[in-house]
């Protein structure tokens, strides 16, 4: 099933009327159904918090909730989503709107940490204690109460197949925070002092890899006026044609920027392999080891470094006075 998204909010997935319809047929939910169910409505309402307190005590059961609920807000908010859901789930009208309500309820719950399979689980039970409320109602017309149970069955997948799309969405929004988190991580642009900026990369470097180092780097430039930067590959295993061609843009578009770039650290491996390549490195200011880079670096910038040892002794300076 297609989940759009609103570009404002990505964590808010949005189904169209067209999507649910398609759930709704699929499943085949008739117009007859919904009105069957909607017979009912007051009567399963008019337990709504029994059947909420149900609920909760379903999950206890099946799952660790109370470690998830961790405040009254949370829990207040649990009942609050369930008692619109169960609702929306009476109301009949099964679109856009209905959809969106499951979709809130799903989300709520996976970013709860409940497992799906224990919130699956609750919501059988849910359903099977709606069922034997409906069957209590209908004593005089049995046989209205099982086809109102059996509409109450097909809408139970349409809400399954809509729950568990919020709840696989808002995994996956998290493992892309969290992937972009590692990414970010692994391409730290630090500041060293005023217009110097230092970019280490270690381990493996592939091309989505590749065009994150440029984004960050060239957003640390601008933000920090760089003058200097230096990139250190000491760390870096091995680089194919593609990341050397990127790294080599990466300088060229720093460059445009109006920063002098020094690549530190090219191992003989590496730089024998981007040799056998073919590929230019004319156009890189490449010093062998980290230090030396700083030190070329601070050169530019105007900074000289004074080694210790030729450093007057104040002591001797004072008893020649």
């Amino acid at each position: 099933m297609a989940v759009s998204q609103d570009s404002e909010n990505e964590t808010e997935p949005r189904l169209t009327d067209r999507d649910v319809r398609r759930l709704v047929r699929l499943v085949g939910l008739s117009s007859e159904d919904s009105a069957l169910i909607v017979t009912f409505r007051d009567a399963v309402l008019a337990d709504a918090a029994g059947l909420t307190t149900g609920f909760f005590d379903s999950l206890r059961r099946l799952g660790d909730t109370p470690s998830q609920f961790k405040n009254d807000a949370a829990l207040a908010e649990a009942t609050r989503l369930k008692h619109e859901h169960l609702t929306a789930m009476l109301s009949g009208e099964y679109g856009s709107d209905y959809a969106e309500q499951c979709m809130r309820l799903g989300t709520f719950y996976s970013k709860a940490g409940f497992d799906v399979a224990v919130f699956l689980g609750a919501l059988r039970e849910l359903i099977q204690s709606i069922s034997d409320l409906i069957m209590r109602s209908s004593t005089a017309d049995r046989e209205n109460g099982f086809a109102a149970v059996a509409a109450l069955q097909k809408l139970a997948y349409v809400e399954i197949g809509i729950i568990v799309d919020a709840w696989i969405n808002e995994r996956e929004r998290v493992i892309n925070l969290q992937q972009e988190a590692i990414r970010e991580l692994s391409t730290p642009v630090l500041r060293l002092r005023d217009r110097l900026l230092i970019l280490p990369l270690i381990g493996m470097i592939d091309s989505q890899r590749a065009m994150q180092v440029t984004d960050s780097l060239l957003q640390a430039i601008r933000v920090n006026r760089a003058r200097v930067v230096v990139i250190d590959v000491t760390g870096v295993g091995a680089m194919d044609s593609k990341v050397a061609n990127h790294l080599l843009q990466t300088v060229a578009a720093a460059q445009l920027m109006g920063t002098k770039v020094i690549v530190t650290g090219l191992s003989a491996e590496v730089a024998q392999a981007l040799v056998g390549l073919g590929i230019d490195l004319s156009t890189m200011n490449t010093i062998g080891d980290l230090q030396g880079g700083l030190e070329e670096a601070e050169k530019i910038l105007g900074y000289h470094s004074v080694d210790p040892g030729d450093a007057p002794n104040r002591a001797d300076q004072q008893r020649d006075v």
